[in-house]
């Protein structure tokens, strides 16, 4: 473990620090505008650490620092710095995507426009990162019939050139043939600043030159020119339609949201220039360190715009939480686009609408994440082969059993059990249980319950001499319960006391930390962050926490029900049913008046009272 350097060796300038492990490996790198406080902080009593930053200060043994003249500077420099050590208590990016974008090369004598990914060059213009390629394809047809330009490779364009020949572009009105003199170099270039604005957004200045041309043909009687002015018009119009307008016209702004869990954030965001949408981008975090909800959110606004955005940097940048250290991210971003910007947290209208469909973009890019790592053989096969060398079971789990209890101050108790075979979710073998044994509160009797009533079944189905099999056949290799010591320490009782505890391995997980506990091990095993073999245990437990949920607000809504209009004389399940659908719900015959109930002329005047006098409340006025 570090020991605390001597704090006047400290300086107190702005910097990057980096710890290190025994080997020499960078295990965390951060930034500090005063280098000297921000790492004193690591060495108070371990204790009021954050369990994951007491980890870190456990396997560091050496702390080093870099000094830089600014905060800006030293952001950058930790940046590069994790770019290059890949520190495995940072915050990591996961980015696996390779989005396109749409590029003009305008460093070329006679620029194209294409599709591109990768490495963005300097010189050249670029519009994007768009999420769907299909339509961004789409568009690029549409504007190259109204903006000719060249698309072909540099090898293409010089073969034609010394063939004297146009390719098939050209012949089908794709291209305007710079290779074969059909154009001007200012005829070129005006085409290029037309899809230059246009992609900017200016698509009200294109549309009225083109309007111009049009109607200057037509007065010529240039009728051939004027219906090729048409069509250009025609197709660039299209193309705006595809450009969702979502503010006015001379706004530029950005808009970033996102959903996470305890180890991963998914963010979005939507890049809108002159009021449309002209890119959109999204990427998964590793949350490999403690993240409050403003940190979270200064680390996602440091990710997405520590490289310049080929749009130019907003106006303002509106997110779902203010970040922390906000008034530093604006000064940088200032610095970025040469005036003022401004972060905000939209409340209402427009902006704050746009927030929700920006979060609902990031909530599919989370589950498409999570249902990519589910999907994928390989992953599911590392994750079992994972858990058996990690938790030392005999063998692979291939059928994961997982309990959780839910219930309200003791009242509709329940359990669930949730099946995961091959790293699968296995629905149709979930269970639930009522608890009945039970009186209060107490979750440790409570999950001895439900695991003895699940094995007991286990064993009668063993015993029976019916060929039919159930899903209550089947042992699981894993037995995991949501909890810790407590919990395990009820379903291990249970185990010996069915003589199922040598045949079924068990395991708790413990919510807070993620530690997973195993019987006869005072000390949790802790399963590497990043490993599939965790997310894989994190899976079935949420979905049993779900399940469970699920089940008990299902009974506390029916006993509801049945509080508030049971014992009602002449009201019987068919009239209850009618009432509640009449009304739409409890609260609202709670809230009606007599007056509104003896207007139901199939409700008898006395059952109507009946109800009044029982759903009446202190404030209800006649």
């Amino acid at each position: 473990m570090i020991t605390k350097p001597d704090t006047q060796l400290i300086p107190s300038t702005p910097g990057s620090y980096q710890f290190k492990d025994a080997f020499g490996r960078v295990i965390y790198v951060g930034k500090a505008k005063v280098l000297r406080s921000r790492i004193s902080s690591y060495f108070q009593p371990i204790d009021k650490l954050h369990t994951r930053t007491q980890q870190m200060i456990q396997e560091a043994v050496s702390v080093e620092w870099i000094q830089v003249q600014n905060e800006v500077e030293a952001l950058i420099l930790e940046h590069s710095l994790i770019q290059e050590h890949q520190p495995r208590f940072n915050v990591r990016l996961r980015d696996d995507k390779s989005y396109p974008f749409l590029v003009v090369t305008t460093a070329d004598e006679w620029p194209r426009a294409m599709l591109t990914r990768g490495k963005l060059k300097k010189g050249n213009r670029y519009f994007g990162p768009y999420v769907e390629v299909k339509a961004i394809r789409d568009t690029l047809d549409l504007l190259q019939r109204t903006f000719p330009l060249r698309t072909c490779t540099e090898n293409k364009y010089r073969r034609h050139e010394k063939l004297l020949k146009p390719c098939l572009e050209f012949h089908i009105k794709k291209c305007c043939g710079p290779c074969v003199d059909k154009v001007t170099a200012q005829e070129y270039q005006q085409l290029v600043r037309d899809l230059l604005r246009f992609l900017e957004g200016h698509t009200d200045d294109v549309v009225e030159d083109l309007l111009t041309q049009m109607k200057t043909a037509s007065e010529e009687q240039d009728f051939e020119r004027a219906a090729r002015v048409r069509d250009r018009l025609f197709n660039v119009q299209k193309a705006a339609e595809k450009q969702v307008m979502v503010g006015t016209r001379s706004e530029d702004f950005d808009v970033v949201s996102y959903v996470d869990d305890e180890f991963e954030a998914a963010a979005h965001a939507f890049f809108v220039r002159n009021g449309r949408v002209l890119g959109q981008r999204s990427f998964i975090m590793d949350k490999a360190e403690n993240l409050p909800t403003g940190v979270l959110e200064s680390r996602i606004l440091e990710k997405l715009y520590i490289e310049a955005n080929p749009l130019g940097s907003p106006k303002a940048v509106y997110v779902g939480t203010e970040p922390h250290n906000k008034e530093f991210y604006e000064t940088w971003l200032s610095g970025q686009r040469g005036s003022k910007v401004q972060i905000q947290v939209p409340k209402k209208g427009s902006k704050k609408t746009l927030m929700e469909t920006v979060r609902l973009n990031a909530e599919d890019a989370f589950k498409r994440h999570r249902l990519k790592r589910l999907g994928d053989h390989n992953s599911r096969s590392k994750a079992l082969n994972d858990l058996q060398k990690f938790l030392n079971l005999p063998n692979s789990p291939l059928r994961i059993e997982c309990y959780d209890m839910s219930h309200l101050q003791g009242s509709n108790y329940v359990g669930s059990m949730v099946v995961m075979e091959d790293a699968i979710l296995k629905k149709k073998d979930y269970r639930k249980f009522k608890i009945k044994t039970i009186d209060g509160n107490d979750d440790y009797a409570a999950m001895a319950e439900v695991v003895r009533r699940r094995l007991i079944n286990l064993l009668k189905e063993e015993n029976s001499q019916n060929n039919e099999t159930s899903s209550f056949s089947y042992p699981p290799q894993l037995l995991l319960v949501d909890g810790g010591k407590g919990q395990l320490s009820a379903t291990v009782a249970v185990l010996k006391e069915l003589n199922l505890f040598d045949r079924i391995p068990v395991a708790s997980l413990a919510k807070r930390n993620e530690e997973v506990f195993l019987p006869g091990k005072s000390e949790p095993v802790i399963l590497p962050r990043n490993s599939e073999s965790l997310y894989l245990l994190q899976r079935i437990r949420d979905e049993s926490h779900r399940f469970a949920i699920t089940y008990h607000r299902q009974l506390r809504k029916k006993s509801m029900k049945d509080s508030v209009l049971d014992g009602v004389n002449g009201l019987g399940p068919s009239r209850r049913a009618r009432l509640i659908k009449e009304f739409g719900s409890i609260n609202k015959i709670r809230q009606a008046t007599l007056e509104d109930l003896l207007e139901l002329t199939w409700l008898p005047e006395e059952v109507a009272k009946s109800v009044y006098q029982k759903c009446s409340t202190p404030n209800k006025v006649i």
